[in-house]
């Protein structure tokens, strides 16, 4: 639970490169992630060229941090072979909150920059990666060693927000 409660953004990275043992760590969190109907219909783009990372960074105003990531992880799919394509974002969320989980497991620091649902966004980064247009990139899970300690304040919980039986 401390990986939980200590997850944090973290868009400032050291200068470590993250080791494959760990990038194919993080890729097997987010596979292990639930699906609907276990359709599993994510891929994985793995970006560490420092070009292609700037590239990436981009891909979205909001992405910048990406460019100085030791890893970025892409999740990718394509929503319209999927049985379930409704839960596409839902299942690609879970993916994606694994590989910020197992990141603090692993003394990395990461932050989830957003991609879809944003079409100028999806279209920017299907270029800079070279992703085919029928596949449709969910968002960047950029990933490093952080400049600064994770914190551990449970700075979320607020019990305002818990309504027991009824609303």
């Amino acid at each position: 639970m401390n990986a939980l409660f200590t997850r944090h953004s973290v868009r400032q990275y050291t200068d470590r490169p993250v080791e494959e043992e760990k990038i194919e760590t993080l890729i097997k969190a987010a596979m292990a992630a639930p699906t609907a109907g276990n359709q599993q219909e994510w891929e994985f783009v793995v970006v560490t060229d420092p070009e292609v990372k700037k590239q990436a960074a981009a891909a979205s105003p909001y992405a910048g941090c990406a460019a100085k990531a030791g890893v970025l992880i892409v999740p990718v799919g394509d929503p319209t072979t999927c049985r379930f394509p409704d839960c596409f974002d839902a299942d690609m969320s879970a993916a994606m909150e694994n590989i910020l989980i197992e990141a603090v497991h692993l003394e990395l620091g990461a932050v989830w920059l957003a991609i879809a649902p944003f079409e100028d966004r999806i279209q920017n980064l299907q270029k800079a990666l070279d992703i085919p247009k029928n596949v449709v990139p969910f968002a960047i899970a950029s990933i490093g060693y952080p400049a600064q300690p994770n914190r551990e304040d449970g700075r979320n919980y607020d019990f305002s927000k818990v309504h027991r039986d009824r609303y």
